[in-house]
């Protein structure tokens, strides 16, 4: 036994001599590859488009946002419509557009370092209406399912939902007090933040927000009838997004055979790797074209849509035992500078004993996060939401 042990302590250092950086041997040019994302939008909502570049494996970013592209939407009459940079490699239309159904379109880029890619002209594809969006109690939470048909029986539909949810959250604690600071900007005592002794709403009523990141595919083509009945996502028991609250809106887009089958092959690219059974990576490549170099790999698919969207609202009250909590606990702080100093990490909720002459002497306090809601999401109410 006690020559086995000197062996054993040598072969971490052994195993660790011998590891070496993974070359996948993939080609990746410096400027990486033209990344194109979205579509040209026939409907009520104005067009935006998001390019970026693929970065190499050995950096610490995913994508890196093309600026300073001049960005069209071209028809097969000659006409055509700026897109404008709104946001780092996100360039939109400054309204919708005003598009002709008999006319095809497709997507012009050119770079900054002078190539130009175009798509293939796509006419206008319509997709039918949402019929609705329903939930279930199952699977230990709350299943949300987007439901729609297309009325032509003998035509095969593909789709593709994006969708956002949005949540009420609420402070567990409604203050009414605010830290008053020296010149030098240190807190000295707390005071009412209002004359009327008011409670500041603006911290306890807030919103959160996310949007989908996988991609979400549809299609009737193995279906005997032209109805989609589509599980879109779950929300887990107890979250906080059915607390108060909750919104979930649906974007739907009808989709070419071709399309589909982009999308199709990047959802297994991206969502299915990670065993040696899972679908190995392809080459993905859609209707964009280099034109100025066509050897040049392009990534994306861009198709003239005419986007659907519903929205739906889950109150709390209709999932009774949803169980969502948030623990905070309180504690009770002197009103002076030295027992506020001290107790930085917590905000002002309220009094809680009085001097003889009606000032504060002590308060209750509790963490930022249970006091400001502001600390967690956005305080401004969206124009949709319900009084």
């Amino acid at each position: 036994m006690k020559r086995v042990l000197p062996i054993i302590a040598f072969l971490p250092v052994l195993f660790a001599g011998c590891k070496e950086m993974y070359d996948p041997g993939i080609i990746n040019p410096e400027t990486g590859y033209l990344v194109v994302e979205g579509f040209i939008n026939s409907g009520s909502e104005p067009t935006s488009i998001s390019l970026s570049r693929t970065t190499k494996l050995t950096e610490n970013i995913f994508s890196k946002p093309e600026l300073n592209a001049s960005v069209t939407v071209e028809g097969d009459d000659n006409k055509s419509f700026s897109l404008v940079s709104t946001s780092p490699g996100i360039y939109s239309s400054a309204q919708p557009l005003t598009l002709n159904t008999a006319v095809q379109y497709r997507l012009k880029i050119n770079t900054a370092n002078g190539n130009e890619y175009v798509s293939a002209y796509s006419s206008i594809k319509h997709s039918p209406v949402i019929d609705s969006i329903t939930w279930k109690r199952e699977n230990g939470g709350v299943q949300i399912y987007v439901n729609n048909h297309d009325d032509n029986p003998n035509e095969k539909s593909y789709y593709r939902w994006t969708f956002q949810e949005i949540w009420e959250i609420r402070s567990t604690y409604l203050s009414n007090l605010k830290y008053e600071t020296n010149t030098s900007g240190n807190p000295v005592r707390v005071i009412y933040k209002y004359p009327d002794q008011s409670p500041d709403y603006s911290m306890y009523y807030c919103w959160q927000n996310s949007r989908s990141a996988n991609i979400l595919l549809g299609s009737t083509e193995r279906l005997s009838q032209n109805v989609i009945y589509l599980p879109i996502t779950h929300i887990q028991q107890g979250s906080i997004k059915l607390g108060v609250l909750y919104s979930i809106e649906i974007k739907q887009h009808a989709l070419s055979k071709n399309a589909y089958d982009f999308y199709l092959q990047m959802k297994k690219n991206t969502e299915q790797l990670g065993s040696i059974f899972d679908p190995q990576p392809s080459d993905l490549r859609g209707n964009i074209t280099c034109t100025s170099n066509p050897g040049e790999i392009v990534i994306g698919h861009v198709e003239v849509n005419k986007e659907e969207n519903k929205r739906i609202f889950i109150y709390n009250s209709q999932v009774p035992g949803w169980g969502y909590s948030r623990f905070c606990d309180i504690v009770s702080i002197a009103n002076n500078e030295r027992s506020i100093i001290e107790n930085l990490q917590y905000m002002p909720i309220a009094p809680e004993e009085f001097n003889l002459d009606g000032s504060i002497k002590s308060f209750s306090a509790s963490a930022g996060t249970c006091v400001d809601c502001q600390t967690r999401g956005s305080n401004i109410k969206p124009s949709f939401w319900p009084n």
